[in-house]
Parts: C-alpha cells; sequence; structure tokens
C-alpha cells in the first residue's frame, strides 16, 4: 500500500530552507492534535530554532508531538533542547543512537536519512532538506544550498502517516515501551488533481524499491532525463541504464556537486565522468554554492523529490523517502527550475578537461573510488551494488 499510486493530490514544490522552513512552521503552528518530525540532521541554530521552539509551544497546548532525529547525524542535538522538548512534552528519541563512537560497526551506516514531517494527518513534507541554516558551512560568496522539499495534502498523507506512525512505534518498542501510540485518522479526501506515489527504501520489504523506480523510469525515457544529485555514485544497473539511454538518443543531463564537501565522494564520483561523457551524457557542477538537491524529471512527465542520493549508502543501507509526481505541470515546474541553476550557476564538465588532468588528481579520484567501495564492501554490499 506504501508504493501504490494515489489520485486528487496538492503538491507544492518547496526550494531551499527559505520556502520550506516559513511552510513547516506554519502547519507546526497550527497544528491542533498530532506531529510527526523525522529527519537526518536537527541543529538548533538560527534557522531550526524557530521550529523548536513551535514544536515546544504545540505540546504544551495539548498537540501530541514526535521527533526522531538520526543518531549519527544528530548526534549533537543539544542536551539543552532535549530537557527543553522533555519539559514541554515533546517526545525526543534517537535513531540508532551513537554510544561507541570509535568502534567500526558493519552496520553504522544504516542510517535514518529521510526527512518526513506529518501534521494532524493533513499535511505532509517529504524531501532532502535538514533542520539547519542553509548557509551552514557555506563561504560567505555562497548561495543557501540548493534542495527540495514537498508539501502534500489528499489520500497520498495515508501512507506517509503510515509509514512514519510505524518507525514511531518500533523505536518505541526497542527502548522497552509497549504503551499504545495513539493514531489518527488521516484526512484522504481530494485536495487536487495530481497523481502521487510515495517510496521508501528500507532494509526489510522495501530494500531497492527507489532504484528500482528510477531505473524503470530511466529504461522507459523517450526524450530526456534530467538528474540532480548531491552525492552521485551509481551502481552497476544504474550506470549502464543511463549510458543505453543516452546511446538511443535519450538527452541526459546530471547536475552535481560543484563544490566540495565531502572529499572522498566528490573525487570518487569523478571516476565515472569519462564513461558517461563518451556516451553523450552531459554533466554540470554546480557553482554557486553546495548542492544538496537529489530530484530527477523523466520526459517533462514523471518527477521524484526526495532523500535518496544516488549512491550505494542511499540506495542499499539507509532508511529513505521519495515523492513520485506523475504530472506534466508539476514535472516541468520542477524541469524549469533546474535548468535554470544548469544555465546560471553551473559549468559543463568537459571529456578534454578529464583526459589532461594531472597525474596527482587522477590518483586522488582512484584512491576515493577504492575508499568508497571497501566502505561499502564492509557492509556486505560491494560486489553486488558495482558489479551488478
Amino acid at each position: 500500500m506504501v508504493h501504490s499510486w494515489y489520485s486528487g493530490n496538492q503538491v507544492d514544490l518547496l526550494e531551499t530552507g527559505s520556502e520550506f522552513f516559513p511552510a513547516l512552521l506554519h502547519a507546526i503552528e497550527h497544528a491542533t492534535q498530532e506531529i510527526h518530525l523525522e529527519t537526518y540532521i536537527f541543529r538548533v541554530d538560527s534557522a531550526s530554532q524557530p521550529i523548536a521552539m513551535a514544536l515546544a509551544a504545540a505540546a504544551q497546548r495539548g498537540v501530541r508531538c514526535y521527533v526522531l532525529v538520526d543518531g549519527f547525524g544528530s548526534r549533537d542535538f543539544p542536551e539543552l533542547w532535549q530537557q527543553r522538548f522533555h519539559a514541554a512534552g515533546v517526545e525526543f528519541l534517537f535513531f540508532r543512537p551513537e554510544r561507541l563512537r570509535w568502534l567500526p560497526r558493519r552496520n553504522r551506516l544504516r542510517r535514518l536519512h529521510r526527512k518526513l514531517a506529518m501534521i494532524d494527518g493533513t499535511i505532509a513534507f517529504v524531501g532532502g532538506i535538514n533542520l539547519h541554516h542553509d548557509l551552514d558551512d557555506a563561504e560567505p560568496h555562497f548561495l543557501p544550498r540548493y534542495d527540495y522539499a514537498v508539501r502534500l495534502r489528499g489520500p497520498i498523507v495515508l501512507p506517509i502517516y503510515q509509514t512514519i506512525k510505524k518507525m514511531w512505534r518500533r523505536e518505541r518498542w526497542l527502548r522497552g515501551s509497549i504503551a499504545p501510540v495513539p493514531r489518527l485518522i488521516p484526512n484522504q479526501q481530494p485536495a487536487g488533481e495530481l497523481n502521487v506515489r510515495f517510496l521508501t527504501r528500507d532494509n526489510v520489504r522495501h530494500r531497492q524499491s527507489i532504484e528500482i523506480e528510477y531505473l524503470k523510469e530511466i529504461h522507459s525515457a523517450r526524450r530526456e532525463i534530467i538528474i540532480a544529485n548531491a552525492y552521485f555514485l551509481p551502481g552497476f544497473r544504474f550506470r549502464h541504464a543511463i549510458k543505453h539511454a543516452a546511446q538511443r538518443g535519450v538527452k541526459v543531463k546530471i547536475l552535481l556537486q560543484g563544490r566540495v564537501d565531502h572529499t572522498i565522494f566528490y573525487y570518487a564520483t569523478r571516476v565515472l565522468f569519462r564513461d558517461f561523457l563518451r556516451e553523450g551524457v552531459e554533466i554540470y557542477e554546480y557553482r554557486a554554492g553546495f548542492l544538496h538537491a537529489k530530484v530527477a524529471i523523466v520526459d517533462g512527465l514523471w518527477a521524484t523529490v526526495g532523500s535518496s542520493n544516488i549512491d550505494p549508502f542511499s540506495l542499499m543501507l539507509a532508511q529513505e523517502a521519495n515523492v513520485v509526481v506523475k504530472n506534466h505541470l508539476f514535472a516541468d515546474h520542477l524541469r524549469h527550475r533546474v535548468l535554470t541553476r544548469i544555465e546560471q550557476y553551473s559549468r559543463p564538465v568537459h571529456l578534454l578537461r578529464l583526459r589532461h588532468a594531472h597525474w596527482l588528481e587522477r590518483s586522488l579520484m582512484w584512491c576515493c573510488y577504492a575508499f568508497v567501495r571497501a566502505a561499502v564492501g564492509i557492509a556486505g554490499l560491494g560486489q553486488r551494488y558495482f558489479r551488478g
């Protein structure tokens, strides 16, 4: 049921924190019954502190508030705010809390990477935007971190609500709590005209759901594929699907990170560039700031927005969530926004430049690629992901 199509939905595209934070804050401030929030990173700073304060205020006025954050991404969440949440009545939990950070463990990479919010069983948010300032770690001239989320109303809130509730019950049970968690009946009244699908990736029933959805659309593409992705290290099947699409005449544009925020991933990704460029795939690097988006558009009809990168950690290990929309107007809107970023703030990657790269740069690329493969191998997925 989670991955079924639901008709009659309203979907609002939210670009960067400047659109996402006010929308989320407004929904929290007007909640009357229940708030669920899941995120990978929650830092209490100038952008996210109003969200934290609104959660506490909502709990104090009798709204049930549940906050689940990742134990690695939010490992430094302030103790003071944990106490404030507890005092206000906000239930706050860490997913896989980091207790022995120095101890290497095989399951350490299985993180809660999805970003979900559910307000009163009526309004849902799905995307890739974490709860911290868009200019975190940015240089003075950078634009705010480039990312997307969507706000949803309509029947699609049902599978999102069920997914969030199931995760919360599981995390409470793992901590020894068997007390029942109150439930709402989500509002499934039509709110728009869009057909929407909610995709999750977990380590039980939906291990490859997001990757399979991508592959299905790439294989069926006839005119154009546009992908904007922060951490792009596709496996064997994904790489070949993109190259085969380009070989049959599909115009493929890929927008990637052009600023180094995670050195290993940045250089590991570049190992794949030459094969793509030889097949006619266009690759662009975003230069105006940090890129954190995880979106794609195929043939101006199919579009996805979510938390899943196209790398082994998102596609094979982490808890992820994406929304898929089949609608020309929504897809064209997202397409226009991504193409604007490509045209105004990005530079193309040229095959000639890669061929003449310094041997030190080429060595760094291959070393980083080998390191990522080794890390994935430790998790037991290396051969299956990289070799098909």
